[in-house]
């Protein structure tokens, strides 16, 4: 078998039919009808079967399948690799950021946009988690994340790390902040739950033997100030939030007896092919910090 085999046969099972994969390929149904039969020969088993009017896939053509799409993505990579050996002035920058991105981000993007004016932006928010699944399918190339996360596939750059502090909708709080005083709040998180800055909260009132009055998980952070104006409840959030733009009727108080922190990392695949443009991109953040 070879490559121009393994996406015919692609096409064939993600069609259902040899004339819509014919259609797809832009080759006539006869000799894609033969190239199957040949890998059929090849490989000994048969991977296709009729079911009416469409194609069913076997156990062996899974197992073809799964392969031939890795065999194609590698494929991809490499000449990929290949084109962009150059120095990365063209191409396009793909960033997943998180719901609390770096107040730098701005920053370093207009400093990126001023060394390469020719490239272009496919910027992405979501969830820390959820960036890491679009990195892994490729449907991302680099994405700025809350830590803690499982990470292990990943190539890591730190990018920073910040203390909490509480946001009320009171004026001036005569006591220091602390988890204890926290405690007595109902409390609003951020983010989902057992991810990034949502498990380092739940983890500082654990450690203390607290148990916070969650009110609510809101991901949407603009919401959540709203909810914090109200009155609704009092959050906790990393000191990116309070350097942006607050609400004159959201006020920010530092947390003083934990060591928690919200750590924030730019991420890319281990052992995958990086664009050139991203790692100019990755350059740019590390002589950044």
């Amino acid at each position: 078998m070879d490559i121009r085999q393994l996406r015919y046969f692609i096409a064939i099972v993600e069609e259902g039919t040899i004339s819509l994969a014919a259609n797809r390929l832009h080759i006539s149904q006869p000799p894609l009808s033969q190239q199957l039969k040949a890998m059929e020969e090849e490989l000994g088993s048969v991977l296709v079967y009729r079911r009416g009017k469409r194609l069913e896939i076997t156990e062996s053509g899974k197992a073809l399948y799964k392969y031939a799409l890795q065999v194609t993505q590698l494929m991809e990579e490499a000449k990929a690799e290949v084109i962009e050996v150059g120095n990365g002035d063209k191409g396009t920058l793909s960033l997943g950021i998180n719901t609390l991105s770096s107040v730098e981000l701005p920053l370093w993007l207009h400093e990126f946009k001023a060394r390469y004016p020719q490239v272009s932006y496919k910027i992405q928010q979501n969830e820390s988690y959820q960036l890491c699944e679009l990195v892994r399918n490729r449907s991302l190339e680099l994405a700025i994340v809350r830590l803690p996360l499982e990470l292990d596939d990943f190539s890591i750059l730190h990018l920073q790390t910040e203390p909490f502090y509480m946001l009320t909708s009171e004026a001036s709080i005569e006591q220091e902040i602390t988890l204890s005083h926290i405690a007595q709040y109902p409390l609003i998180l951020p983010s989902t739950e057992g991810l990034g800055v949502y498990y380092t909260i739940q983890m500082a009132f654990s450690e203390q033997k607290l148990q916070p009055n969650i009110a609510a998980e809101c991901s949407d952070i603009s919401l959540l100030l709203r909810l914090v104006a109200s009155g609704f409840g009092v959050a906790i959030v990393p000191e990116t939030l309070v350097k942006q733009h607050l609400p004159t009727s959201v006020h920010a108080f530092q947390i003083k007896d934990t060591p928690a922190a919200a750590s924030t990392a730019l991420i890319w695949l281990r052992d995958h092919h990086v664009s050139r443009t991203a790692l100019n991109f990755i350059d740019l953040l590390t002589s950044a910090l």
